[in-house]
């Protein structure tokens, strides 16, 4: 028997509502006979007109159409022209200061629902340049044989194919004003079907790209790539494999750096993680370090350390600082960070806590007196007992999940002992719906 079709057909015709509230995602929230309507670019107390666009059997998703009445405060002119189609920013349409407060109450609303806490303070956030901040992005490629042209940039919103992008507000310029000229130099190489995305890396100075080649490239193809590069001032790069196959072809020994404080210098790859946002990863260091209260008698442990964006500033002002990261890659930089900075005080250390023990290492026998946790998405839920054990005075959580963060400050303070004092968000990445945050713990 065949599988009969449960998609429900859509209204063709909008439909006039009025929006409640908002949702974690920004989209605003309605009432349809008692069934929740998600509209997609719609704001806190408007009427609107707005188009279905899919029906589930609990709630339904539409898209705003216009507005009628009782246009929102918060409301403003996105300044990108692809704004609505491209998936990348959500939140454009509103005032920065009303999308801080949206991340905040979505941080809030998760403490409260996943960890049943109220922080004793909340921190002002910290905030940052709110166009061309990022300097570090995967973009994706096509050749569209329909359109006749090669696309570079992001998927359209809610689908799996790459939006037409002449440009990318929130990107550095100095490759977000590029997308379609890129597009159009790939077009003209023998491999224009062949190049699946182009990875993004900058420091001040220079600007990395990596095309992920899926077949060899002609040496034509290469010497149009490296011509095209030194007309532009940008870093050529091949990757015809995995991470590890990435490789320059012009310069011929580039090397990018940023200085995550005065004085310091950190070098790392096109595909080594860094923060994407460069001025608030230089207010965010200094803003950790001034939670955990840190002392030049103290022995701090960095958890998920990275190339040691947290480690080596430490390292400057206190005893000793162990910076541990699963990535072998990672932490053979992070050394290499710490020999160039002439801090022998920061140690790296490569474990996955998930499968072995703290007290397996004898780098920690001797015990922290205060930690820092940065993980990835999935938190640090795995490794909270270890880290309890360890009774760390104060304990610094950067988070980019405020689930998983939610979820772990329950079982500090519920199960460890501890009371989170403080916490507040970080605007990493503004108009859209991401959000980055830190919390303070402190040991009862």
């Amino acid at each position: 028997m065949a599988r009969r079709n449960r998609r429900q057909k859509l209204p063709q015709d909008p439909i006039e509502v009025t929006i409640e509230s908002l949702g974690h995602d920004g989209r605003g929230i309605a009432r349809i006979e008692g069934k929740i309507l998600f509209v997609d670019g719609a704001l806190a107390g408007e009427t609107v007109k707005a188009l279905y666009t899919k029906k589930h059997s609990k709630f339904d998703e539409a898209k705003i159409v216009e507005v009628i009445s009782d246009a929102s405060d918060d409301r403003v002119e996105a300044q990108c022209q692809h704004f609505g189609l491209c998936g990348g920013c959500s939140l454009m349409h509103m005032k920065p200061e009303a999308q801080l407060a949206l991340k905040q109450q979505t941080l809030k609303e998760h403490l409260t629902h996943f960890g049943q806490l109220t922080p004793q303070n909340w921190l002002q956030p910290l905030t940052g340049p709110l166009w061309g901040y990022r300097r570090k992005a995967r973009l994706g490629v096509k050749y569209v044989p329909k359109k006749e042209r090669v696309l570079v940039g992001f998927r359209e919103k809610g689908t799996p194919y790459l939006a037409l992008l002449e440009q990318c507000e929130v990107l550095d310029q100095r490759v977000g004003a590029r997308l379609a000229e890129l597009g159009t130099m790939i077009a003209k190489l023998e491999a224009h079907n062949r190049i699946a995305q182009i990875e993004v890396a900058m420091d001040d100075q220079h600007v990395a790209l990596v095309f992920r080649n899926l077949d060899p490239l002609s040496d034509d193809d290469q010497n149009a790539l490296i011509n095209y590069g030194q007309a532009n001032d940008l870093w050529i790069y091949l990757q015809p494999g995995g991470p590890d196959t990435v490789t320059a072809i012009w310069p011929e020994h580039p090397q990018l750096r940023y200085a995550p404080e005065q004085g310091l210098t950190l070098e790392f790859e096109p595909n080594d993680f860094t923060q994407v946002n460069a001025g608030i990863n230089q207010k965010m260091i200094p803003y950790a370090m001034e939670l955990l209260a840190v002392s030049a008698d103290d022995r701090i442990l960095d958890l998920f350390c990275g190339l040691g964006n947290f480690t080596l500033p430490l390292a400057t002002k206190v005893s000793e600082v162990v910076g541990v990261e699963g990535d072998q890659a990672l932490v053979r930089h992070a050394r290499k960070n710490a020999a160039n900075n002439n801090l022998n005080n920061a140690v790296f250390e490569q474990a996955d806590l998930t499968k072995t023990q703290l007290k397996d290492y004898p780098w920690a026998k001797a015990g922290f007196n205060k930690i820092l946790l940065d993980p990835p998405r999935s938190g640090a839920f795995e490794v909270l007992d270890q880290l309890a054990d360890l009774g760390a005075e104060r304990l610094v959580y950067v988070s980019c999940n405020p689930a998983t963060l939610a979820r772990d400050a329950g079982e500090l303070v519920n199960k460890h002992g501890y009371k989170l004092v403080s916490t507040g968000v970080m605007d990493m990445f503004p108009h859209t719906t991401h959000v980055e945050s830190i919390a303070l713990f402190v040991k009862n």
